[in-house]
This record gives structure tokens, sequence and C-alpha cells, in this order.
């Protein structure tokens, strides 16, 4: 549906050359809701903007429902562009047009019928909540409101793709679980796919099946929303899920780690679906000649699996600690070591 090939964006800024894309190589399937987070300047909203166009690529190839747009005229673009909408974070309404004049205006400009205009119109407030606004003003809307109007919008000309750049950053917490919500109906009635780029992670954990992280123009790790969430592998994907999954060891526990001989036989255990109702530490103290202090734990669900991590320290013997090990690893536990300078 959506495909980056070796993609590369570069600005020119005063004379100095700004690499915003570097070498971006993702494929984003029909039907799903795919995030790209990152901190701000990682080049998020450059990478969204070269679907449409609004951004044209220094190189490589934007791939849109099997069209590359490189290799297109002007006019080819713009019919591609009708099948994608754009929902913004600042919602872009016409302050002096109504509610329903906003919604209306992509299909006004195809020159669509009026009667054909004022059915989809009603028919897009309805779906969005809005059936009672068509005369309101955007100054007369809260911000959700404001971006339900934004939303109803960009499906006027019923896309097959919705771009959402930061689309509920601009919001507060239960506001944004509501437009939130509301992607997802839209991604299961229509069959949308969705393209989401935040700095948010809990909107990643909430509505995405897959997510890149991006980092100074590059994408450093990428994979289903679970896989990147139960064991990050770079740091900066670490920080982002920790702000959500809230793992992180209590710094007085980090505390008593540093000062026991460097962390010795000190264990981040993880739990994944079905494990996570087992009782596996009283097993391991059962089975060999240990004791199991736990220093900390917790357990959550991603996309509808449980997954929680203990932090557990084994007093024993070595040789007794090691075979513990290896059960753990038979039955196909995760778990790795914690070091004095964990965090």
């Amino acid at each position: 549906m959506i495909e980056f090939q070796n993609l590369v964006k570069v600005y020119d800024s005063g004379g100095k050359q700004v690499h915003a894309l570097n070498n971006i190589n993702l494929k984003i399937s029909k039907g799903e809701i795919y995030g790209v987070v990152g901190f701000s300047g990682a080049g998020k909203s450059s990478l969204i903007r070269c679907v449409n166009y609004l951004e044209r690529p220094t190189s490589g190839k934007v791939i849109v429902d099997g069209h590359d747009l490189s290799a297109l005229s002007e006019k080819e673009i713009r019919r591609v562009k009708k099948n994608i909408g754009m929902v913004f974070q600042h919602f872009n309404l016409l302050n002096s047009k109504t509610v329903y004049a906003n919604v209306a205006m992509p299909l006004v400009l195809e020159k669509k019928p009026k009667e054909e205009i004022k059915k989809r119109v009603y028919e897009l407030l309805e779906f969005v909540g809005l059936g009672d606004k068509a005369n309101a003003y955007p100054d007369q809307l809260s911000g959700g409101q404001k971006q339900r109007v934004g939303i109803a919008r960009s499906l006027a000309t019923q896309p097959s793709i919705l771009l959402c750049d930061e689309a509920t950053s601009a919001l507060d917490p239960q506001t944004t679980s509501s437009i939130l919500q509301l992607l997802r109906k839209i991604n299961e009635e229509y069959n949308i796919t969705i393209l989401m780029i935040t700095h948010e992670m809990s909107v990643i954990r909430e509505i995405c099946n897959k997510v890149a992280v991006m980092e100074m123009g590059e994408v450093i790790e990428e994979g289903t929303v679970f896989d990147v969430f139960s064991a990050p592998k770079t740091k900066t994907a670490q920080n982002f899920v920790s702000t959500v999954m809230h793992d992180q060891i209590p710094q007085s526990i980090i505390d008593m780690i540093e000062n026991n001989n460097g962390a010795n036989n000190v264990f981040r255990i993880n739990f994944v679906d079905q494990s996570t109702g087992k009782p596996l530490l009283s097993q391991l103290a059962k089975k060999f000649d240990l004791e199991v202090n736990v220093l900390f734990g917790n357990i959550t669900e991603l996309q509808g699996i449980p997954f929680g991590n203990l932090i557990v320290e084994f007093q024993g013997t070595q040789a007794e600690i090691n075979r513990a090990l290896t059960y753990m690893e038979t039955k196909e536990i995760s778990f790795r070591e914690v070091k004095s300078h964990v965090s």
C-alpha cells in the first residue's frame, strides 16, 4: 500500500545541507495502522509529507498503491493524492466557514453535485459524532470536536489511506483516547490504511499494529508493536517504551544492586501470554537449592496479550543458579542479567 525505498530528503538551509531522511526503507501493508515515533527533528513529518508529495524526495522512491510517485506526471500525482486523506496537528480548519462547509470543501473542489455533497457531509458528521454541529463554527468547538471535523474532512473523498501528523498532540489525554477510538473505527469499518506520526508512545501502544522508531533521519528499529514494546533493542526505543510500560527499576533498588557487589545474580525475567499465570518462581525455589527474592515487577497488556516482568535476586551457590538459568532456557522463559548501571 505504501512503500519507501532508499528514501532520502535533503533540505538547503542557508547554504547548508540538512539531511532530514537518510535511506528510509519501510513497507506499510493495506489495512494496517502503522506508527512512526521519534523525538522532534527525527524526520517523522518529512517522511509523512513525502507520501502525498507535499515534500518531494531528494532521491529514492515512494510507492503508493503500486504507483511510483517519482515516475508520474503532475496530473497523475494529483489523481493518486485524491486517494490520500490527511489529519493535521492543529486541525487546519477555516474559522470563517461552518463545520458543514469545512467538511464539504474537498468535494466542492472536485465539483461534485450539491445533493451528493450534502449526503456525504451529513453522513460523515454522524460518523464522527458531530451530527448536530453542521452549522457551528470552529471557534465554537472544543479541540476534540475540531479534530473530528478535520477527520471528517479527510474522509470526504473516500480515501484508502489516512495520514495523521501528530493528530492528538494538541489534545488532552481523555480527548486523545476518544480520537484514537474514532481512528480505529475508521480503520475497521472503512478498511483504511492509517500512517500515524507521533512522539507519544502511548498512542502507538493504544492503536497501532506496527511501529518504526526514527532517530536523526533514520529508522533505527521496527516491528510489531508487541515485539518492540516487549523487547526494545535500541536505547531510543527503550526510552520511549519506558514512558508507557513503567518498567524502570526504582532508584532504591538500583542503589541496592550497586551496593551488592556489582549486581551479581539479579535478573529481569519477562513473562508473555500464558506464562504470566504460571508459578515459575515457586517452581525454581522447589527444584533448586535457591532463595528467590522479588525486588520489583509489573504486569500489563499489549494488544490483548498479557506481558510482565520481574526483577529477582537468586541467592544460592553459583552451580544452583546456573542450573536454574538453564531450566528457564529450556522453558523458553526470556531473561537477562541486571547490571549495576541499569536505570
